[in-house]
C-alpha cells in the first residue's frame, strides 16, 4: 500500500477529496485505498452526509458537482449534474482498483454490519492495521 487516506468526516466535500485524491493517486501506479471511520462510516451506513459550511451554498455545491466530473471524478447525478451522487464516485473507485475500507472498529462501535454498501470491504483489525503500517503516507482530508 502507497497511500492511505483516512475519510472521519460525513461531508460530501471530504468524501470527493478522500476518494478523488485516491483515484489520482491509483491512475500514477500508486496502490491506495481510503479508510472510513467515525461520521463517514456512519453516513455510509445511512445517515446524512452533509456540506462543509463554506460549501454549503447551492452555487459551490453545483460547482463543485459539476468541476468534479469535468475532472474525472464521476460526482455529478446522471440525471441532473447540479447533485451529487456520491455511490457512482465509489462505484468508480473500485472500479479503478482503489480498495475503499470500513474501519473494523468503528464498525463494530456503529453496529454497521449489513447497512454498508457493497461497494466497502469490511476488512479484519489485522487487515488495516498491516495497511497502515505499509502505507508510506497516511492521512486525510
Amino acid at each position: 500500500m502507497d497511500l492511505l487516506f483516512i475519510c472521519r468526516e460525513a461531508t460530501e466535500d471530504s468524501v470527493i477529496g478522500n476518494v478523488g485524491m485516491a483515484l489520482q493517486a491509483k491512475a500514477a501506479g500508486r496502490e491506495s485505498a481510503v479508510l472510513f471511520t467515525e461520521e463517514a462510516l456512519a453516513a455510509l451506513a445511512g445517515q446524512a452526509f452533509h456540506w462543509s459550511p463554506l460549501f454549503s451554498s447551492r452555487p459551490a455545491r453545483i460547482a463543485i458537482s459539476r468541476n468534479a466530473t469535468a475532472l474525472g471524478l464521476p460526482v455529478a447525478s446522471e440525471r441532473d449534474d447540479r447533485w451529487t451522487d456520491l455511490r457512482r464516485l465509489l462505484e468508480a473507485a473500485r472500479e479503478a482498483g482503489v480498495r475503499l475500507l470500513a474501519c473494523p472498529l468503528w464498525s463494530q462501535i456503529l453496529s454497521v454490519d449489513g447497512r454498508l454498501p457493497d461497494t466497502i470491504e469490511r476488512p479484519a483489525t489485522e487487515e488495516v492495521l498491516a495497511a497502515i503500517e505499509s502505507a508510506k503516507v497516511v492521512g486525510g482530508y
